[in-house]
């Protein structure tokens, strides 16, 4: 617990840092470039099809012919266009944000690396393509658990309950892996994944419910048309913000959990794999005997 409270306030106070707040505001500028360069090729053409589907539609015609006879002749065009946007709103989001974690995690864990643990030992247990592995097979994994368990979010007890827990499971198992990906051997990671697993998972337990506080100011820009580019700019800047919270507490915990576990370690005890001996296991470990060839000191595993 009390490594669990300090990785925490380190979180939050490394979150203050002007480098934290400026990569923060990266997929701001990263989805304004996209935003800009969809709209130019893309966007006539995605509203012409829209508002194609829309025409098609029997009582929507009706609908477009009834307000074009009260003086309202772009009802469709408005209608379409609005659709487009909400349409590709979340795909442009979820890109910034997956541009962003593959930039931003292993930045932030790189650079809590050199403030606080600059002679911490790197043994690159996973590389790039281990971690898209690892990242791809725990996302199907809670897509799967997402599935299996929509009916039960028509309950909302449930609802409050299951999203955080599949989304926390989802980051605890990317970011903690990201964050040891360098420094921790694949032994080192397994061994810290069972030990601080309840500590893990309550972090990103913890972090999901986060993540979730964004989506209450991306519903209002929904219900509120009119500041819906107010807010859905604010929703994604604090999706950034705690994705840099969560990477920066997972960091600041698995490396200094990583650094302990080393430091208790006596003279490397716990890399040794001493031979099974079937004579010793039976309480029949032979006597040393002072002739014996290589002196008369028995192995002890030392």
């Amino acid at each position: 617990m009390g490594l669990l409270l300090d990785s925490f306030w380190r979180a939050m106070a490394y979150c203050l840092h002007r480098r934290v707040i400026a990569w923060s505001l990266f997929p701001l500028v990263l989805m304004a470039v996209m935003v800009w360069v969809l709209g130019y090729f893309f966007w006539a053409p995605a509203v012409l099809k829209v508002q194609q589907l829309l025409d098609g539609v029997g009582w929507l015609h009706s609908l477009w012919l009834w307000l074009q006879s009260h003086g309202v002749g772009y009802a469709s065009e408005l209608v379409a266009s609005v659709l487009v946007v909400l349409g590709s709103t979340p795909i442009v989001i979820v890109v910034s944000l997956l541009l962003v974690s593959l930039f931003m995690t292993p930045a932030l864990t790189r650079w809590v690396a050199q403030r606080r643990f600059p002679a911490l030992e790197k043994k690159h247990g996973g590389g790039t393509l281990a971690s898209i592995t690892w990242s791809g097979g725990s996302t199907l994994i809670a897509l799967i658990a997402l599935l299996v368990t929509l009916p039960l979010w028509f309950m909302p007890p449930l609802m409050l309950v299951l999203t955080p827990l599949i989304w926390g499971w989802l980051t605890y198992r990317v970011m903690a892996f990201d964050a040891l990906a360098e420094h921790a051997s694949k032994q080192e990671r397994r061994r810290l994944f069972v030990r601080n697993r309840l500590a893990l998972m309550l972090i990103g337990v913890i972090c999901g419910y986060l993540g979730a506080a964004p989506g209450i100011v991306w519903a209002s820009g929904l219900v509120f048309i009119a500041a819906f580019w107010i807010l859905v700019p604010i929703a994604i800047w604090i999706y950034a913000f705690v994705f840099a919270f969560s990477s920066l507490w997972f960091a600041h915990y698995c490396l200094a959990a990583l650094q302990q576990m080393r430091e208790s370690r006596v003279g490397g005890q716990d890399e040794l794999q001493v031979p099974f001996a079937p004579e010793a296991a039976a309480g029949h470990a032979p006597q040393a005997r002072a002739g014996g060839p290589r002196g008369s000191m028995p192995f002890t595993g030392a």
